[in-house]
């Protein structure tokens, strides 16, 4: 007789796979015939992998971002690291934290961004990041790239959101302002209204 043991899974229902990013669970059977999920790759052991979602980290969502529950005790330490090191607000990595992937580090999204701010393989490069589900490395050239952004378009938060969201081509195509994307315009949308949030904490 085979047991089912859940050692890490969330099920999300009513989900369009388009709009939301998926945490990598990693499913395996031990010697015992019991069914193991975990979001570490397993040793010893033949495995699956299950892209579970996220429905938070979609832009088509319909979370109410004034309300929703903050994430509180998580990457604290990795978190305020990059702020002292990068000039930022704590409630700025926090929000673009939450917004990009809901606290989950091991995040990938459809078209390759990965990790808790989401970065894309060329950033990564850009930032000498290892490893993008590592907290330290990617909170750290998550900060790094927004700091540069905000310098570069004078602390203009809403246009560096921008440039973080949908890419700087895109803010350069529409005169360095923010581009009429809906997806562009919710994001910013979502992470002022978590940055202020979690500046009251």
């Amino acid at each position: 007789m085979k047991f089912v043991y859940l050692l890490l899974i969330f099920v999300f229902v009513g989900v369009n796979s388009s709009d939301a990013k998926s945490l990598r669970v990693y499913k395996h059977i031990d010697k015992a015939g019991i069914i193991h999920y975990s979001s570490k790759k397993p040793r010893n052991y033949r495995y699956k992998i299950i892209n579970v979602k996220c429905p938070e980290c979609g832009w088509k969502n319909k979370v109410n971002w004034q309300i929703t529950p903050l994430v509180t005790g998580k990457f604290d330490k990795e978190i305020n690291a990059a702020a002292k090191k990068w000039f930022l607000a704590p409630s700025l990595i926090k929000a673009i934290i939450h917004a990009e992937s809901s606290f989950k580090p091991d995040a990938q999204s459809s078209v390759g961004a990965q990790g808790l701010m989401q970065l894309m393989p060329a950033t990564q490069k850009i930032y000498s990041v290892k490893n993008p589900f590592n907290p330290k490395q990617n909170i750290q050239a998550g900060s790094e790239l927004m700091n540069r952004l905000l310098k570069k378009y004078n602390n203009n938060l809403s246009i560096a959101l921008a440039a973080y969201n949908s890419g700087e081509g895109a803010v350069k195509k529409y005169n360095n302002s923010v581009p009429p994307y809906e997806e562009t315009e919710n994001y910013i949308k979502r992470v002022k209204i978590l940055q202020k949030r979690y500046r009251k904490l």
